[in-house]
């Protein structure tokens, strides 16, 4: 795989992964746990594949900078890092969610953003 490669697929899959975990958390908010559970999964197929072409780009470079840092690369690296640390905050907070009450399924028109 070329790097251009590599690096468009770092970003799709960190921006999948991004992507489901936050869908995961409305649905969390909404009591839906096991649509939660099945986004969380899907997004952590979605940040290994990221991971796993982030391991061939450090493989290659093996620390001696042999690969060029483009900020496209960095840009990739960031969308990663996000994605991590999303997959995280996703976790607790559908752990939180379970410790609340069931909140009301219906919203008002002027709270139509928070639902």
């Amino acid at each position: 795989m070329e790097l251009e490669e590599q690096v468009m697929t770092l970003i799709v899959s960190a921006g999948s992964c991004r992507s489901m975990l936050m869908e995961a958390m409305r649905h969390s908010r909404n009591g839906e746990f096991e649509q939660a559970e099945q986004l969380v999964e899907q997004a952590r197929g979605a940040l290994h594949a990221a991971h796993a072409v982030q391991t061939q780009l450090i493989e290659a470079d093996a620390g001696e900078g042999k690969l060029p840092v483009q900020i496209v690369m960095v840009h990739a690296q960031d969308h990663v890092m996000n994605a991590v640390l999303l997959m995280d905050l996703t976790q607790e907070m559908i752990a939180i969610h379970r410790r609340l009450p069931p909140v009301a399924t219906s919203c008002s028109p002027s709270a139509a953003m928070a639902c």
